[in-house]
């Protein structure tokens, strides 16, 4: 069932892509692997992206190009279903290097939106 809000969706992907950025701040992956208020914070707001990356995919796939649609996923299903393996390394790496470019796409498909 297609949840038909994909501008709610793109926002709520930003939204939590600047908590992450701000939980984070200027930590290196030392501190941030010894902060565990921090990683679990980046965690839930991990697992909040990557909700609403599936619901866009669910709605639309071919409305939004350029999302690693099966990354998120993955990740996002990792996150919920294995939190006792979850590495603090990978989830560093994508909060640094990966939403960057999902913050790029999403403002620029918001900005098509209107």
């Amino acid at each position: 069932m297609p949840f038909s809000a994909p501008e709610r969706h793109l926002r709520d992907i930003l939204k939590n892509i600047d908590q992450i950025d701000e939980f984070v701040g200027n930590m290196d992956f030392t501190a941030y692997e010894r902060d565990e208020k921090t990683k679990a914070a980046v965690e839930r707001k991990m697992q909040i992206v990557t909700e609403a990356v599936m619901r866009l995919e669910m709605d639309d796939p071919e409305a939004h190009p350029g999302i690693d649609w099966k990354g998120y996923r993955g990740m996002g299903n990792f996150l919920r279903h294995s939190y006792d393996r979850v590495s603090d390394e990978i989830v560093w790496n994508t909060a640094k290097d990966d939403l960057p470019v999902l913050r790029r796409i999403v403002e620029k498909e918001l900005e098509r939106c209107g």
